[in-house]
């Protein structure tokens, strides 16, 4: 009854993302990891930065949109779903909940769920983390979905080899943040390190692998990176700018001529600050006016830098660039007034 009025909360937030070709793609790839299980499973698409995805024990699984920010192919993607769907097969989640009913009241229990789940301020996401939190796996539950999960990954017909990768990312992410602080999602999943290094073991084991195996990363990249840049925004918003630098550096090396991810780039140096920062972000613009078709936004961030730095000639050309490559702007009329001011 809880995670039910969490999906129906979820329904209504206006977090998910309800693209048609984006959903089929997605849920067609639960459908030839679930197997027999598909017809139970409804997917949804959340519209929300960090990495997670979810399985709550009546059958929704919530696919985080700064999950499909970070992976970089279907193999990849393929991993984690499989984990999620292998708690589901083994009903973890009612395990759980049994483990926490013998050692609790029930009563007790009972109230501090509803607590949690009901409080409507609270929104849908937190919801749904308030129940994560509560039917949080034991570590070794996680480390059963990830061995039945490779299994899965494996028997679909994916490349195994890409599931590690995963957790290398992650990794990266951990040792460049600012604020290292778990989420929910990482403090009952075991240690980066620990699922990295198992999966290798894993692909070892198997031997020689054919180059048949699925990889799927352009029909990946068919589906994903026409919301890349959204995506990216709500990134920036978390203020994790360590983080986000390490992640946009990494799809920097696979696509270093897109002008989207130099303008993230900029734009979390610009809103760090630190030494070296502003010089570092207006690098960074000028690498994605390089680009074909890159956002307008990029002069308005390269004007609020050189005006900071006392550079009002020149922030005045770039504001006026903004306006001239989007005259339909919102804030034509503030970046107007700023241009007056630096006249």
């Amino acid at each position: 009854m809880q995670v039910e009025q969490a999906e129906a909360e979820l329904k209504t937030s206006g977090r998910v993302v309800y693209d048609p070709e984006l959903n089929k793609y997605v849920g067609e790839m639960v459908c030839r990891l679930a197997a027999e299980y598909c017809q139970d499973v409804r997917v949804y698409v959340v519209n929300a930065a960090g990495f997670n995805a979810s399985m709550s024990p009546n059958g929704a699984m919530h696919v985080w949109t700064g999950l499909l920010l970070r992976v970089e192919n279907e193999a990849q993607l393929a991993n984690v779903l499989a984990h999620e769907l292998a708690h589901y097969r083994q009903r973890h989640s009612l395990q759980r909940w049994r483990d926490i009913r013998a050692k609790t009241d029930g009563l007790v229990f009972f109230q501090i769920a509803t607590a949690m789940v009901g409080a409507a301020p609270i929104g849908a996401l937190a919801s749904l983390a308030a129940l994560d939190s509560i039917y949080g796996f034991s570590r070794d539950q996680e480390r059963e979905a990830d061995d039945l999960g490779f299994d899965s990954l494996t028997a679909a017909g994916y490349d195994p080899r890409e599931a590690p990768r995963v957790w290398e990312f992650m990794i990266e992410e951990k040792e460049a943040s600012d604020a290292p602080k778990r989420t929910f999602f990482f403090s009952t999943h075991p240690q980066s390190e620990e699922r990295q290094e198992t999966l290798a073991k894993k692909v070892d084991e198997l031997g020689d692998l054919t180059d048949s195996l699925i990889l799927g990363e352009e029909r990946f990249r068919a589906q994903t990176l026409r919301f890349r840049s959204a995506w990216l925004a709500q990134e920036i918003k978390v203020g994790d700018f360590g983080r986000g630098i390490a992640m946009v550096e990494r799809l920097l090396k696979r696509d270093p001529d897109a002008g989207e991810l130099h303008f993230a780039k900029g734009e979390l140096l610009r809103r760090r600050g630190g030494d070296g920062d502003y010089d570092d972000a207006v690098s960074a613009y000028e690498q994605a006016m390089k680009a074909i078709d890159y956002p307008a936004s990029v002069h308005r961030s390269l004007a609020l830098v050189q005006w900071s730095q006392g550079k009002d000639a020149q922030a005045a050309a770039a504001f006026h660039d903004y306006l001239e490559k989007k005259p339909d702007a919102d804030d034509r009329l503030i970046i107007e007034s700023y241009i007056s001011q630096l006249k």
